[in-house]
């Protein structure tokens, strides 16, 4: 039997009953009408009847007869439907024999009826007159129904029993024809429609379950994925072995699923296929899709919602304890302040006076707080005798408040010595007055009496009683500890909500940037794209490998290829309002978060442009459904802050914070070393350990910049040697180790998407994941393999380049500066360079706690002026405005230290100033810098200075304070110095190589390549490493700052806001871990 029960020709009476045939259902003239050729409505099944009643004593007593027959027979009967009783069976005689004691019991029921009818007519009309009639009466009025209401009740019983007549022969007609189709199974109504109960009927004398007791069916909707349900059937009275059950079908439902058993562990399922049903006038399979996208959705939203109050309750919760804390402690400390205080002023008031003869006094002698008295001053019993004015500087209780009570002194009229004196207002809460005397006003006073460097300080006689001043004491110091705490968190609050807005204008505006910078190959319209939307696509062929093609055919999809419905047909594109465009409008699925699409010449193919193998994708926006993440494991010897030397380490860090922020999962694998800066790890503990290469290797775990790390420790020693480079034998300890790497993932049950290993270091990884572990559990990994310097290694490269699924170096003209090099040169189709990025929360002078103004750009200037003083004054320089050239780097001859003394020179004959930071990792270089060093501090003291060694305080207080920062290097993969200048608002100036080329676009020479990124023009650069070439980018530097300061500083705003963050190389690096999963 087939599984699926099709829709066909609805069960017709007509089979079974003549169409001018009329039947006497219990004295109701009945005649099929042929109005209707279904004979069902949408929720079930019933004829048009034609039906003709009369209300004679003889009907009563058929109606009678037939609805005890009726009634006795159903309740003895078991669920189900009667079968026919056949013609001639005892049953049918008796009734015959039975039939005038029927209709006589009949009678006398309708007569005692209408006794009973005629009695409560009269005893209603006695009530109705005021008449008192018997209780048994009154009860008969109450319970008697009206002549109305018995009827209709009749009629209503009288409908009923007529459709289940009906009903119960229409099921037989179906049970029969289905059973000599060989069906064994069938619904009522044999139309499914969804939002209606319907009954299953199976055979079960054609099922496997045919000599089964019980038989239940268990089932579901829409591919067993909606509303499961599991029912008993029940045997019926239809001819056959019949069972059935109701089954209710949800309004989302297009098919019903399901299978037979006998409750235990034998089925009937259709021959492994299931049975299944089609519903029909509901939805279809992608309605269904759309709902439970829905579903989903709303599913999605009320666990969010749900989350947002637990941490909403949680955040509260904290900040009621940290509240408290934080009062506790605030009491605390005011507790310890009046101790302190009170110890002080107990000394103050053992030592101090009412008066001393002959130098001062108070008049009245008695006072209090509050109130105004006379301090007199004998001027000549002290060192203001020669002085025409007398002032009084003075404060109470220790001074505790500071300078608060100013008084100039005039002449008295004593005649007793050279007495002066001034009206005093003594404080609220005074106990003791503390002041000096001077011959002027604060800040202009230039001669005090002192009373010998001790003040002088007197007693107020009237003061408040000595506890009770403690606690009001006390609690004012706690109230303005409360104050300021407010204070203090109010700004600490009001900056983080600054930083975190202007870190997401900044992710917006790099995100449109990242958008359009394809816009000469391909763009859409709208440019961010809605799911659900419809949206154009324009694509200019002649930028491309089509150029020239007659035709054009776009080619997509969405969610990373994924999407449940799979490709779109292929689109023949369309000329555009441009004539060198062609353009297509793509609607978009709910579902999509990421619209991927390549170009063909061809409907069925041809030549492809695919972006080099990267595809084209678009993110979607408000999509139901959310990009599944990623699971990238970097293996790697550096990480900054913990292990780091150079570059490696920062990149390690940053883009690993960079991808992760964009909700995928990183995790970071580093040797432990016994050199780590273990201040940088939170919560680091040991986790387990394993066996491997002859060793124990211990495993520990903690927490780097809010990346999850987890430090192997082999215990054979390799990296208990003090240094992360420099032993003899680093190749046979880094391979060691990324082996070691390895064998943990596949230990551990790791099943990561990438694994990204860096440099010469890490490099074994590659070859060691496809030779050993792809064929065990790490089968789904892919290798994504870094050049960070081409110099070192160059053996382990060549082979990591030849098994890595994806290859990068650290910027797109570093990549095709080395594309000759017979190390990459082989695997182009695979390379790719991609710029590296800066971490803003580590370079963000707005939250830079070494530098003494926070700026951004828009108050660059300020904050710049306010750098360069404070570094001028602690390298004592001269405090000037004056052009100045920082340079921060290690002093190596790849980073131009030929050019970088040429420049200082060239410099300070431009009356700049100079400040350079670095070492040298060669002693020759680093002497003759100190050399030099030396011989500027005598020539050029107030100008230059040369600090020859690491201080990353002073770092972070030269990209801030220098207008320009210099980078000569011979060449330079990437280079974050010219980045980080940027990000402090001060000014590259760069040899045009690498990654300097690919940041700093010169003002005067640059504005086409620049405006080809979406950026202005931000800084100044030169092409051959010479001193001319130098010159020439230094000379135009400075004549701008002295030359046109307004338009300089507008720069220096405009550098301050590019983004060089991660932003756009995370996006670059999860289009290409995606493209080596394809």
């Amino acid at each position: 039997m087939d599984g699926i029960l099709q829709v066909r020709r609805p069960f017709d009476c007509r089979h079974h009953i003549s169409n001018n045939a009329q039947f006497l259902f219990f004295g109701i003239s009945y005649k099929p009408s042929h109005s209707s050729r279904r004979g069902f409505s949408s929720h079930g099944m019933s004829l048009r009847l034609s039906v003709s009643a009369s209300a004679g004593a003889d009907f009563s007593k058929k109606r009678e007869n037939k609805l005890s027959t009726s009634r006795s027979r159903t309740a003895a009967n078991p669920k189900g439907f009667v079968p026919k009783t056949p013609v001639g069976t005892d049953t049918q005689k008796r009734v015959q024999r039975n039939k005038g004691e029927d209709e006589s019991s009949g009678l006398r029921e309708v007569g005692l009826d209408n006794i009973k009818i005629h009695a409560a007519k009269g005893s209603r009309e006695r009530l109705e007159s005021g008449q008192e009639i018997p209780e048994i009466e009154a009860r008969a009025v109450e319970e008697m129904p009206s002549e109305e209401n018995k009827v209709e009740d009749s009629s209503q019983k009288l409908k009923l029993e007529t459709e289940a007549l009906l009903h119960r022969q229409v099921l037989e007609g179906l049970a029969k024809e289905n059973f000599s189709r060989g069906n064994k199974l069938f619904t009522y109504p044999e139309v499914v429609k969804p939002g209606q109960d319907i009954e299953l009927f199976l055979n079960r004398s054609l099922s496997t379950l045919k000599d089964e007791s019980d038989v239940m069916i268990v089932g579901a909707f829409n591919g067993w994925r909606w509303k499961s349900f599991t029912r008993k059937l029940d045997r019926t009275h239809l001819n056959g072995d019949w069972w059935s059950c109701q089954i209710y079908v949800p309004d989302q439902a297009y098919k019903i699923d399901f299978v037979f058993f006998n409750g235990k562990n034998l089925y009937d399922n259709n021959d492994q296929k299931d049975f299944h049903i089609l519903v029909e006038g509901g939805m279809d399979a992608d309605s269904f899709e759309d709902f439970l996208l829905d579903e989903k959705h709303k599913e999605l939203e009320q666990l969010a919602k749900e989350q947002a109050e637990r941490d909403r309750q949680a955040e509260e919760q904290r900040l009621m304890e940290a509240e408290k804390a934080a009062k506790e402690a605030d009491r605390a400390q005011a507790k310890l302040e009046v101790e302190k205080r009170r110890n002080n002023l107990a000394e103050l008031i053992k030592n101090a006076l009412t008066s001393v003869d002959n130098v001062w006094y108070f008049d009245p002698r008695e006072f209090k707080a509050g109130e105004l008295v006379k301090l007199y001053y004998n001027k000549s019993s002290g060192p203001l005798g020669q002085d025409n004015e007398i002032w009084m500087h003075g404060g109470h209780n220790g001074w505790q408040d500071g300078l608060s009570i100013v008084a100039k002194l005039v002449k008295s009229a004593h005649t007793d010595g050279d007495w002066w004196f001034a009206a005093v207002s003594v404080p609220d809460g005074a106990l003791v007055l503390d002041w000096v005397f001077a011959n002027g006003p604060p800040q202009m006073a230039t001669v005090y009496d002192n009373n010998y460097s001790q003040d002088f300080h007197a007693v107020v006689p009237q003061s408040i009683p000595d506890e009770l001043y403690w606690v009001e004491e006390e609690q004012l110091i706690y109230g303005k500890l409360q104050e300021e705490r407010r204070l203090r968190e109010e700004a600490v609050r009001a900056k983080a909500e600054k930083t975190t807005r202007m870190k997401a204008e900044t992710k917006e505006r790099t995100l449109k940037r990242f958008l359009l910078s394809q816009k000469h190959i391909v763009y859409t319209d709208p440019l961010e794209i809605q799911a659900g939307s419809t949206v154009t696509v324009y694509y200019n062929p002649s930028n491309t490998v089509l150029n020239g093609k007659p035709e054009i055919w776009f080619r997509c999809s969405f969610n990373r290829w994924t999407h449940r419905k799979g490709p779109l047909p292929p689109q023949k594109m369309l000329p555009a309002e441009n004539g060198s465009q062609v353009k297509t409008i793509v609607k978009l699925p709910r579902d999509a978060f990421m619209m991927d699409f390549v170009f063909s010449e061809k409907e069925d193919g041809g030549i492809f442009d695919n972006r080099n193998g990267m595809d084209y994708h678009i993110p979607v926006y408000g999509g139901i459904a959310k990009e599944p993440p990623l699971h990238i494991v970097h293996i790697t010897v550096e990480m900054a802050p913990v292990a780091k030397v150079g570059g490696l380490g920062d990149v390690v860090t940053s883009l690993s914070r960079a991808i992760q922020d964009l909700n995928h999962h990183v995790d970071v694998i580093l040797p432990k070393y016994d050199c780590l800066n273990l201040s940088h790890v939170k919560d680091l503990h040991h986790q387990s350990s394993y066996s491997w290469g002859g060793t124990e290797i211990k495993i520990w775990f903690g927490n780097v910049e809010g990346l999850s790390v987890y430090f192997l420790e082999p215990l054979n020693g390799f990296f208990w040697t003090g240094c992360i480079y420099g032993s003899k034998n680093d190749a046979q300890r880094f391979g060691f180790f990324c082996h070691a790497a390895l064998e943990f993932l596949e230990q551990s049950g790791f099943h990561p998407d990438i694994i990204h290993c860096h440099d010469w270091s890490s490099a074994p990884v590659a070859w060691l994941l496809k030779d050993h572990y792809v064929q065990y559990g790490l089968s789904k990994a892919r290798v994504v393999f870094t050049i960070h310097n081409l110099e070192f290694g160059v053996e382990f490269i060549r082979k990591a380049m030849t098994y890595s699924d994806k290859a990068t170096t650290v910027s797109h003209t570093y990549s095709k500066e080395i594309a000759g090099n017979p190390v990459v040169a082989p695997h182009l189709g695979k390379f790719y360079g991609i710029l590296n990025g800066i971490d803003p929360d580590i370079w963000d002078p707005y939250n830079d706690q070494f530098i003494p103004v926070s700026y951004t750009s828009e108050n660059v200037i300020e904050g710049k002026q306010a750098a360069k003083k404070a570094l001028q004054q602690r390298l004592g320089l001269k405090t000037a405005e004056l052009p100045l050239v920082g340079i921060i780097t290690r002093l190596t001859h790849q980073k131009g230290i030929h050019l970088i003394k040429h420049s200082i020179w060239r410099t300070l004959e431009r009356n700049g100033q100079v400040v350079l930071l670095g070492s040298a990792p060669d002693p020759r270089i680093q002497n003759d810098f100190v050399n030099l060093a030396n011989q500027l501090r005598s020539s050029h003291s107030d100008s230059a200075r040369l600090v020859l060694t690491y201080d990353e305080p002073l770092s972070h207080l030269i990209y801030a304070g220098a207008d320009f920062i210099l980078v000569p290097s011979i060449f330079e993969p990437c280079g974050l110095t010219q980045l980080v200048a940027m990000r402090f608002g001060s000014i590259p100036v760069v040899r045009k190589t690498g990654g300097l080329n690919d940041t700093v676009f010169d003002v005067d020479h640059d504005k086409e390549r620049a405006h080809a990124q979406g950026l202005e023009p931000n800084g100044f650069s030169f092409e051959v490493a010479d001193p001319a070439g130098v010159d020439y980018a230094l000379n135009r530097a400075i004549a701008a700052w002295y030359d046109g300061r307004d338009w300089f500083n507008s720069l220096c705003k405009r550098v301050m806001e590019q983004d060089w963050s991660w932003n756009w190389p995370a996006l670059n690096y999860l289009e290409l871990y995606y493209a080596a999963r394809k």
